[in-house]
């Protein structure tokens, strides 16, 4: 009687010992989607920080560029990178939108399996998740600013900028995190 209760005990122990291994790769697999989306997300950040030099002259195009709108690349090679430090291979990436805001969704799969256990077949099985990052704009033009004479943004937490666009250096712009958060999608 002993043996038997003493044996099923084992079988649930090693059968939890199973799902906490299974539990460590998916989180393991979550951690590696998270920055593989936030890596791309935040490389084409600092690509539309950049076009905002180039539209500064342009009133429609600096409006777009402050939007969100308007980049060229994806940052796949970004979320790749990314993906790989953690361990893991991107499988799927997609550029969407969440919210009107560019997003970028990475797909991934775990360079490593869950382990051998009691539960057949998990040894070979590998964790996958997914993640989606949103590039959300913080700034915008002061309504009713002369923007051939002077740009004014002003930010959601109230930082203001002025800058003249015929006498401005790049140390004058600011940061690509003072006009677009980066966070994952909820």
């Amino acid at each position: 009687m002993y043996v038997v209760v003493v044996g099923g005990l084992l079988f649930l122990a090693f059968a939890y010992f199973a799902f906490a291994q299974a539990a460590v790769a998916r989180n393991g697999g979550q951690s590696a989607a998270d920055a593989a989306a936030l890596a791309a997300a935040q490389e084409v950040r600092d690509e539309l920080t950049d076009g905002f030099i180039d539209g500064i002259d342009s009133p429609d195009e600096l409006a777009e560029w402050l939007a969100g709108k308007g980049f060229i690349g994806n940052g796949r090679a970004a979320a790749e990178q990314l993906a790989a430090e953690n361990d893991s291979g991107l499988r799927n990436f997609t550029e969407t939108q969440v919210g009107g805001n560019p997003a970028f969704k990475a797909e991934i799969e775990t360079n490593y399996t869950v382990g051998d256990s009691i539960i057949p077949g998990t040894e070979n099985i590998r964790a996958e998740a997914d993640a989606t990052a949103v590039i959300e704009p913080r700034c915008g033009i002061k309504l009713g600013s002369d923007l051939s004479k002077l740009v004014e943004i002003e930010c959601d937490d109230g930082e203001h900028w002025e800058i003249d666009p015929k006498d401005f250096t790049e140390a004058d712009l600011p940061y690509p995190n003072d006009l677009f958060s980066v966070h994952l999608a909820e």
